[in-house]
């Protein structure tokens, strides 16, 4: 979607959006070059559909936008080598509960042997980030668990949801080593968000039986107990939903239900029943259905015992549409080795109840052609069209005669599909006492996912199947569960015990304390940044926004002023102590323009400290005035341009390195707790020196780069050459200029070539300094 689209679509009264792309796109907001690129209005109100899961279960993931991913170099594949090498508690230990990993005395020294270095942790070297990240992508992140592989790419997997997360990333470089190792909620509601929990009751009594749990020694135990259990509610008709929390559980469980020839649908991250997903949720609820679902959190899932006519009816109508509206070159790659298949949108036959009538179909056909006669034909985009898919299948009002045709067709092979799917209701309920039945396994702590599988008012059961072998109990259970795993030694048979009840729940109790202890202690520390945040959105947003930054550029240049004296000379010097000579020769540097410095003349100008300062200021403030005029004889334009880049770039880089930083204080301060020092109020403290260094750095970097900047007028034929496809909104055709001094050396290279009306600086530059 282009800003224009997301511009347009945020204007609107009433916007739909998923929680990451709308932070995703205010992080891109802070990012614009030009005002042109900001897509988000003014904040006001905002409604959010499973609260809990947003604010509290994915709380615990942040979003990051970076620039382009690398690629796994060298040191991942060797780093991968050695952590394939190395034993589990021999070279290192493993911290699952706070899933990290810590390498031994042995671990040590066979790295540093391995890898012919005197210290894993030299700083010019690194080599102890690439080892521990590659352990944890051994150890901790787990193939069809954590993520998935899909050609050669390594992507994430959502914890919360089961879909795979396209274009996101982990960072600080384990990405690249999985790619290499591949060649209590309403206490946190009040306490975090200030916000008050208030119980809604249901709209329809629960008449559902949630029927007691059963834990298994093994987990091989467990699983056979579900085999069964299927087995028996499949032979009686009744529909099955199956939740596991990971690709490849229910790619195990799928395998041994073919075995035993039940037939059943997988809902999981496989890029082959994601493309069915809507197919697989509208049938789940029919007769002897049986569905595996990975997490069905977050699917909008409504499950309708006998199926789900109105979803069965919109597959239908794409079925019939789309072929006829749609590009078929649309999303197709061509290349040399092989063409991308194209859609058909056929949906399994047996998706249907019944086959439709020559009236309806007729009618649908119908309805069909006038769609087609005035969209005309295969014109849309796949995305257009399922926009005007969606529209049709809406109970709203329209005014447009083509999507009430289609709104009037789509009524009537729903209303045609839900005679049999009332039928086969009926039908069940006649023959078995509870008509839906799920059973949902727990792998490690969450219990939402039960909760929100279930339709209001259907009848049913649900139970939990689970073993002391899954992660719940190995990692939270502690010493009693350990007790029982030595005590119990039959698989097959479930444990019934008072004691292992309250076990589970106060492991349960122990996961959710244990996780918001942790976002309760993000958020303390992220309050720290958030300050600092706002202001220096705040500041980016002014440089951008402004159709001036002449008063902006002052502020810098009197500010960079001061620094400097005060970093030469002092308040508290005498004046027969001043260094002059050496002031002038920093003030020279910064600034060509002030070559007509003398100790005499300084002198003769200030009989005190505060003169000294004012009249240097005044002298920063004639330099800046005095290049602009002489950028602006040269390239019309360019001055203003060039300093809203040098602000922004700046601004962008900073803080950047601000907060990594940041994270490696956050680190270091933990330690301290021993030193009977409180973590957080050490945080504060360091973290607000450094980012006045990094305010004061921002300056500088731009008030010397405006200072020394030199324009470079091209002929006719280099304008062309160097403009064409590449022009900006608010960019002059010919304005170029050299930049001496901006930031380090690679972020310059990148930055200056990116934009058409640089030169790349002719040598590396470093921070501005004083």
């Amino acid at each position: 979607m282009t800003p224009e689209q997301r511009r347009e679509n945020y204007s609107c009264d009433i916007t739909y959006v998923t929680n990451s792309e709308l932070g995703f796109d205010y992080l891109r907001d802070n990012l614009a070059m030009t005002v042109d690129e900001l897509v988000l209005r003014k904040f006001n109100y905002c409604v959010i559909d499973e609260v809990d899961s947003i604010l509290i279960d994915e709380a615990r993931t942040p979003l990051i936008i970076s620039g382009l991913a690398e690629k796994p170099s060298n040191r991942y594949y060797k780093a991968a080598k050695i952590a394939e090498a190395f034993e589990r508690d021999i070279h290192y230990t493993v911290d699952e509960k706070q899933r990290n990993v810590l390498l031994t005395e042995q671990g040590y020294a066979d790295a540093e042997e391995i890898l012919d270095i005197n210290d894993l942790y030299d700083p010019r070297e690194q080599w102890a980030s690439y080892v521990l990240n590659a352990i944890k992508a051994k150890e901790l992140f787990l193939k069809d668990v954590n993520y998935i592989v899909r050609s050669k790419e390594v992507l994430i997997v959502d914890e919360f949801t089961g879909r795979v997360m396209a274009g996101r990333r982990w960072s600080d470089g384990l990405h690249q080593a999985i790619e290499a190792k591949e060649a209590t909620e309403s206490k946190e509601f009040e306490s975090i968000y200030k916000l008050k929990v208030t119980v809604v009751p249901t709209n329809k009594p629960m008449i559902r039986e949630d029927e007691s749990d059963v834990v298994f020694r093994a987990t091989n135990g467990k699983w056979r107990a579900v085999l069964v259990e299927i087995s028996r509610m499949n032979k009686v008709g009744r529909p099955v939903l199956v939740g596991t929390t990971s690709v490849e559980q229910s790619e195990s469980l799928s395998q041994q239900l073919r075995e035993t020839g039940i037939s059943h649908e997988v809902l999981n991250a496989k890029p082959e029943n994601v493309e069915r997903e809507a197919e697989i949720v509208a049938q789940s609820g029919r007769l002897g259905a049986v569905t595996i679902a990975t997490n069905m959190a977050g699917r909008g899932t409504d499950i309708i015992l006998g199926g789900n006519a109105e979803f069965m009816a919109r597959l239908k109508l794409r079925e019939i549409l789309m072929p006829r509206v749609v590009d078929p070159l649309d999303g197709v790659i061509v290349s040399k080795k092989q063409v991308t298949p194209r859609k058909t949108w056929k949906t399994t036959e047996s998706l249907f109840p019944c086959e439709l009538s020559k009236e309806t179909l007729s009618f649908v056909k119908g309805a069909v052609e006038v769609a087609v006669k005035e969209w005309g034909e295969k014109s849309l985009t796949e995305l257009e069209a399922e926009d005007r898919l969606s529209y049709s299948c809406e109970k709203g009002p329209t005014r447009d005669e083509v999507i009430a045709n289609l709104r009037n067709a789509f009524m009537k092979i729903a209303d045609e599909y839900k005679i049999y799917t009332e039928e086969e209701k009926k039908k069940v309920i006649l023959n078995i006492k509870e008509i839906f039945k799920a059973l949902s396994y727990i792998v490690e702590y969450s219990t939402y996912e039960i909760i929100v599988i279930f339709r209001q008012g259907d009848p049913g059961s649900s139970r939990f199947f689970l073993s002391l072998e899954d992660n719940i109990f190995r990692i939270f259970g502690g010493d009693r569960i350990q007790g029982l795993m030595q005590a119990f030694r039959v698989e097959d048979l479930p444990i019934e015990s008072k004691m292992l009840t309250r076990a589970l729940d106060e492991a349960q109790r122990k996961v959710e304390n244990y996780f918001f202890d942790i976002r309760k202690q993000l958020f303390e520390y992220d309050e720290v940044l958030n300050s600092q945040r706002d202001r220096v959105y705040a500041e980016r947003r002014r440089a951008l926004a402004s159709d001036s930054l002449e008063s902006l550029i002052v502020e810098y240049a009197e500010l960079t002023m001061d620094d400097i004296l005060e970093a030469n000379i002092g308040p508290d010097t005498p004046k027969e102590n001043w260094d002059l000579p050496k002031l002038i020769a920093k003030l020279q540097q910064y600034c060509y323009l002030l070559d007509d410095l003398t100790p005499e003349l300084l002198e003769s100008k200030s009989s005190s400290y505060e003169d000294l300062r004012d009249y240097l200021r005044t002298r920063g403030r004639e330099a800046y005035f005095q290049k602009t005029e002489i950028v602006e004889k040269q390239a019309p334009g360019l001055m203003k341009e060039a300093e809203r880049f040098l602000i922004l770039s700046n601004i962008d880089r900073l803080w950047k390195e601000h907060l990594q930083a940041l994270k490696f204080v956050q680190q270091a301060v933990g330690l301290r707790g021993y030193a009977q020092r409180d973590p957080l109020i050490e945080y504060k403290l360091e973290g607000y020196n450094l980012f006045l260094d990094m305010m004061a750095q921002i300056r500088r970097n731009v008030i010397y780069s405006v200072y020394q900047f030199k324009p470079v007028v091209k002929n006719q034929e280099e304008e062309k050459s160097q403009n064409k496809g590449s022009k900006r909104k608010g960019e002059p055709p010919a304005a170029l200029f050299q930049v001496p001094c901006n930031s380090d050396w690679q972020w310059a290279k990148q930055e200056l070539m990116n934009r058409p009306f640089f030169l790349e600086p002719e040598k590396p530059l470093t921070d501005a300094t004083i």
